[in-house]
């Protein structure tokens, strides 16, 4: 609720009544020097100048701000109160200075990553680690979900940007991408999987056991279901749809179920035991891959400093992955 027109005048009541930031310089100067020829050097304005500041000031108030004596002067309690909160808004405003360079700099700011499962590993994981050490005061939110969702949330302008594919049904001329590569498949067993004894594995070795993918109509399934079609083999009778990776991890580790993953995600979890269970990944289908997904950004919008930052140290990122 907006505040009323009383609320309004009785927040600022001594800007109102004529108060100036050169007064409340001054009445700092003051408190420090104990001196009003002193104060009136530090502003770099006469004696009398500085008297006149004060006299208004002590009309502004209503009360009597110092007391003179011989070897200076002295604030009442009324002007240390006021010095004192000066002092807190004079920084206050250096403060703010220093945050607004630091921002128009890119290196203070809040940016918002969109990314699907595998570049959140590969591409922006690495960004993360580097910015916490260089630009530790830029911070950032990833959310990791499915392009469409992505999508949706770049319109809204729920985040700056996405690591993703640009959905069906959205205008493509609302957003702006750089290309960065296709995305491989790989499936995953538990590391003591009956699989993991077969010498040359074969994907219709795989199709005896129940699968673990996305559920109907996910992307990465249909790449799944099309691959094993394309290439002559029956898609899996026993499939669990989830598009929960904890839970895709956790069926993997305790049973015999096979999991087509983002091959990224799945050498994340190999060569990390302790976070995802025993993980293997099976050496089948190497030319399996998930259509090319890409940089993208809403067209035509000028990004803050930060986020502009870090969408280039994303790109060089990204860059780096495909060499």
């Amino acid at each position: 609720m907006p505040d009323s027109p009383s609320q309004t005048a009785l927040r600022d009541h001594l800007v109102r009544q004529g108060l100036r930031f050169s007064q409340l310089r001054l009445l700092v100067a003051l408190s420090e020097t104990g001196q009003m020829s002193g104060a009136a050097a530090q502003l770099a304005i006469t004696q009398p100048a500085a008297s006149r500041l004060m006299a208004e000031l002590e009309r502004i108030v209503g009360a009597p701000i110092y007391s003179r004596h011989a070897r200076g002067v002295t604030l009442t309690e009324t002007g240390a109160l006021l010095a004192a909160t000066a002092r807190d808004i004079l920084r206050q405003l250096d403060d703010t200075r220093d945050a607004v360079q630091s921002f128009t700099r890119g290196a203070r700011g809040l940016v918002r990553i969109g990314a699907v499962t595998g570049p959140s590993l590969e591409i922006v994981l690495p960004v993360i680690r580097d910015l916490r050490v260089t630009y530790p005061e830029i911070e950032l939110t990833v959310n990791v979900e499915t392009s469409d969702k992505l999508a949706e949330s770049l319109l809204s302008h729920d985040i700056d940007f996405y690591i993703g594919r640009l959905p069906d049904g959205v205008d493509a001329r609302a957003f702006e991408m750089c290309l960065i590569g296709p995305e491989p498949v790989a499936l995953m067993v538990k590391a003591d999987h009956p699989l993991t004894r077969i010498p040359g594995v074969t994907l219709e070795d795989c199709l005896v056991y129940d699968w673990v993918m996305q559920p109907p109509g996910g992307l990465q399934r249909r790449t799944v279901e099309t691959y094993l079609l394309e290439n002559g083999y029956r898609v899996p009778k026993r499939v669990l749809g989830t598009a929960s990776l904890l839970l895709t991890l956790a069926l993997v580790a305790d049973t015999n179920a096979v999991a087509p993953v983002t091959r990224s995600v799945g050498e994340f979890y190999a060569e990390r035991s302790g976070l995802g269970g025993n993980i293997r990944l099976l050496d089948v289908a190497p030319d399996m891959s998930v259509s090319p997904y890409s940089l993208v950004r809403l067209a035509d919008h000028r990004p803050s400093p930060p986020v502009a930052r870090v969408y280039d140290l994303i790109a060089a990122s990204a860059a780096r992955h495909i060499t």
